[in-house]
């Protein structure tokens, strides 16, 4: 509680840091070493401090911790149509989720990202009204000028903005910009998921990354303002809840009615890599979609043929076929490679960020006549398209090793190996590259904080994404969790906007009890790293599918108490508790004492197998649905059994009599210790069915310490 001596809490603050061992009074012309103030998502204040003054602060009666700074990493023409949003590639005729939503027009959606171009063709606000009178409560900073379509743009750090806010605002909710091309590919017309939703830029991050104490200013900043979503394009450390000032944000975003959407990061294709992982936070993975820029390297008069990818708009090849040579790193290349194709080593593990492609400036520098990236990281069937300033083209990491092999031998044989380039464009709805699929750079689950929630949440578009770009190209392509999020974030804005009376949790179970998991050739959605079938743990409840969602059936809603029941059933303290609800719930706010873990009201169930240990091979989970579908409907279960679990529901039909009726049903989990593998995480499903809607529950039991 702020002293009465004290007008304001700066005062307050700044007098507690002068009176540090080492702390001054600063002159005038001194900077206050107080950075931000916070008292919305909790109360607390940044500031430069010695490892010393940072353990004296942590010491006084009152403060409840101190955590050092850190930066954190920020992690499309086609998509819209790829996610059946419009029944046309032009993106005229909707279909029912953009009419009932009113493309988002009510909704406001905060970035907090690197801030954004706003005079982006991307960002007009022809024919968007006003909002509502009270909708709103937040400014634009000058020198920028709010419009209908940007309603907010605050600027909490003021370094160099990398473009990476621009392209994830207009993925979500870019408003539709036509004849739009990236380096003559992709032509056609951009638009964002949720074209009429406003924007609320806050400039968290530039070159550097995202230092921690201005992403939490900016969630002050959106909650005060009113925003009804708040995307997070990066990561949150891997720490516990009550350690993590950013988790603790998202949870006074949602304790406001606030949907936080993140995503699961760049760190796959490698298991609990999954990042963002609270339960009040919906995280997204990458998947791929059925576009592919297609050119292919042809090899030995057509007879080896390898598939690539490619930006490159220039001329051909002249004379069209030329020898092939090895340059390994080519970061060392002479005379001997010009007028040759030269292959060169190349490493793509984390994409959502376009670093330039290099090498094929070092291969032009030498006379060289084409380029061939070819992977080296093991990256299975995902072809990040890059930009080539000669003829150039991305090649699978199997290839690649194939290729390296004929040049060595044909180099031993004394024989040259002759090749062409063939550039096809843009190709949609490919057969060749079933979709979607897992990208590879997508981060794993299972939830290291919280293994009873499952994470990711779901997949969405994070390949080859074309979207807005502030300066330079008015459209650029990344890859990324974080363009994946923007998607899920544009789609929230248009559930909200066609249920506005819905809670953040009825609108992430509405997006993941509708997800699909199988690809656009029939068969389940796999993982692009290793061309296995992708599980749970890989892509959470599915890929999006947002006109199912506008209509799901049934729902798992979560209220914040939910939440404070699931950290008093995980053994958290009162301290801890306090800190993550900012001291608005404590211990004594434990209200249902036989409540378990995975008794969250979480649309998924996610049990690790030690706790299976611990109960005997036996648990019972309670789950609770919410009718918004018809008034009068009955649902009926239809189990799947993960390998060696049995699934025993009940009831098995429930029957509901008007609309907002909530209902429980029961899961018992044992193990058929007969067949049970042990050593492997299993997974299977639960479905309620009326006939017309499919509302899936995932079910995974992940092996402890995989």
């Amino acid at each position: 509680m702020k002293p009465t001596v004290f007008a304001e809490l700066q005062h307050w603050y700044e007098a507690t840091l002068q009176s540090l061992e080492g702390g001054s009074i600063p002159s005038k012309s001194q900077k206050s070493k107080l950075v931000h103030v916070y008292d919305t998502v909790f109360h607390g204040f940044s500031a430069k401090l010695t490892t010393q003054q940072a353990q004296q602060l942590e010491e006084r009666p009152g403060v409840v911790f101190v955590f050092p700074d850190r930066l954190l990493k920020l992690h499309t023409t086609w998509s819209p149509h790829f996610l059946g949003l419009y029944d046309d590639t032009n993106y005229i005729v909707a279909r029912p989720l953009l009419n009932e939503s009113h493309y988002g027009k009510n909704v406001t959606i905060g970035f907090l990202d690197s801030g954004i171009n706003p005079n982006h063709a991307s960002f007009n606000d022809s024919g968007i009204d006003p909002l509502p009178a009270g909708r709103w409560k937040g400014e634009c900073e000058k020198p920028i000028n709010c419009t209908n379509k940007l309603v907010g743009f605050r600027i909490i750090t003021t370094g160099t903005d990398v473009g990476h806010g621009t392209h994830v605002a207009s993925t979500a909710a870019g408003r539709a910009v036509t004849n739009v091309f990236y380096s003559e590919n992709a032509s056609g017309t951009a638009v964002g998921v949720a074209p009429k939703a406003r924007i609320a830029s806050y400039k968290v991050c530039d070159v550097g990354g995202c230092s921690m104490s201005d992403v939490i200013l900016g969630f002050e900043k959106a909650v005060k303002d009113g925003v009804d979503i708040i995307t997070v394009p990066f990561e949150f450390p891997d720490s516990e809840y009550q350690q993590n000032p950013i988790v603790i944000g998202a949870f006074a975003a949602m304790d406001r009615g606030i949907s936080v959407i993140a995503s699961a990061g760049n760190s796959g294709p490698f298991e609990r890599t999954v990042l963002n992982v609270a339960p009040w936070v919906t995280t997204v993975g990458a998947g791929t979609m059925d576009r592919r820029f297609a050119a292919d390297l042809v090899a030995n008069n057509g007879f080896e043929k390898f598939q690539g990818a490619s930006l490159y708009s220039g001329p051909p090849l002249d004379p069209a076929s030329l020898p092939l040579a090895y340059g390994g790193d080519c970061m060392s290349l002479d005379q001997s490679f010009s007028g040759k194709i030269v292959v060169c080593n190349w490493m793509v593990n984390h994409t959502d960020v376009d670093e330039p492609v290099l090498i094929d400036e070092l291969v032009r520098k030498v006379g060289g006549a084409g380029v061939v990236a070819a992977n080296i990281y093991p990256a299975g069937r995902d072809l990040i398209a890059k930009h080539f300033t000669i003829p150039g083209l991305v090649i699978y990491e199997s290839d690649g090793n194939l290729l390296r092999q004929m040049i060595n031998a044909s180099m031993i044989n004394g024989t040259m190996i002759n090749a062409t380039m063939i550039f096809q464009g843009v190709e949609f709805g490919t057969d060749q590259l079933p979709a979607p699929a897992v990208a590879f750079f997508s981060s794993r689950g299972p939830n290291n904080i919280s293994p009873y929630v499952m994470k990711p949440d779901v997949l969405a578009p994070g390949v080859n994404i074309l979207a807005a770009w502030p300066e330079g190209v008015e459209f650029k392509l990344l890859s990324g969790t974080s363009m994946a999020c923007a998607h899920v974030s544009g789609l929230t804005a248009l559930l909200k906007g066609a249920h506005p009376d819905w809670s953040p949790a009825m609108i992430r179970s509405a997006i993941m009890t509708t997800a699909y998991t199988t690809a656009n050739d029939g068969n389940p959605i796999i993982n692009n790293d290793d061309v296995t079938n992708s599980t749970t743990l890989d892509m959470g409840a599915g890929h999006i599918h947002p006109g199912n969602a506008l209509d799901p059936g049934l729902v798992y809603d979560i209220s914040p108490q939910d939440y404070v029941n699931f950290m008093c059933a995980s053994n958290y303290t009162d301290v801890v508790i306090k800190k993550i609800t900012s001291d608005k719930y404590g211990s004594e706010n434990c209200n249902d004492t036989n409540t378990m873990p995975w008794d969250l009201n979480y649309p998924a169930i996610s049990i690790d197998s030690q706790s299976l240990d611990l109960n005997r091979d036996f648990i019972t989970v309670t789950r609770t649905v919410t009718n918004v579908g018809e008034d009068v409907s009955t649902y009926t279960v239809n189990v799947t059994n993960p390998k060696g679990v049995i699934l025993i529901v009940t009831p098995k039909k429930m029957d509901f009599t008007s609309k907002g009726e909530k209902k429980n049903y029961y899961v018992a989990v044992i193990v058929n210790t007969t067949k049970w593998p042990g050593d492997i995480s299993v997974e299977g499903k639960i479905v309620w069915s009326d006939g017309e809607r499919q509302v899936v529950l995932p079910v995974v039991i992940a092996i402890t310490g995989n």
